[in-house]
């Protein structure tokens, strides 16, 4: 049974229609929402995210109020995973390996401590970040960006 690790970039995807956002939702359809894993920094990220585009006028704020209270009723259904020492450690491995930025590596970091700390080693980590998928590549997992569904 695969699992899906969102980061931030894909997660949000499934609460502001962009590019890949259609493809995307529609390959979680079916997914379990025990299947389904997340950073508790990937909330976060989203709900700037949204407000970015409401402050900037790309959304209207009864739409970015839609897509937050949606944001909210999804993480109470998935598995978030939270920053712990354990991330942290792995993500300071994970920025001496990787060019990448600090919430990116802790992302990576957060996946790799699920598949080593819970046995799930079938998760694909979806993100729409190149830098990051080569790297998550490169710590052996399956990648998929749905910019390219």
């Amino acid at each position: 049974m695969t699992h899906y690790f969102l980061e931030s970039s894909a997660f949000a995807k499934l609460f502001v229609l962009e590019q890949g956002s259609k493809a995307l939702i529609h390959l979680l359809e079916p997914v379990a929402d025990s299947q389904m894993l997340v950073s508790s920094l990937a909330p976060l990220e989203v709900r700037s995210a949204i407000r970015r585009r409401e402050r900037l006028r790309e959304i209207r704020p009864s739409d970015a109020d839609r897509a937050l209270a949606a944001v909210d009723a999804e993480v109470s259904r998935i598995v978030e995973h939270h920053v712990t020492p354990i991330v942290i450690n792995a993500g300071r491995t994970i920025l001496d390996t990787y060019s990448l930025r600090t919430l990116d590596a802790l992302h990576l970091a957060t996946s790799i401590v699920i598949r080593n700390t819970l046995s799930v080693s079938d998760i694909c980590f979806v993100s729409a970040d190149d830098a990051l998928l080569k790297a998550a590549a490169a710590e052996q997992f399956p990648i998929l960006n749905p910019l390219q569904l």
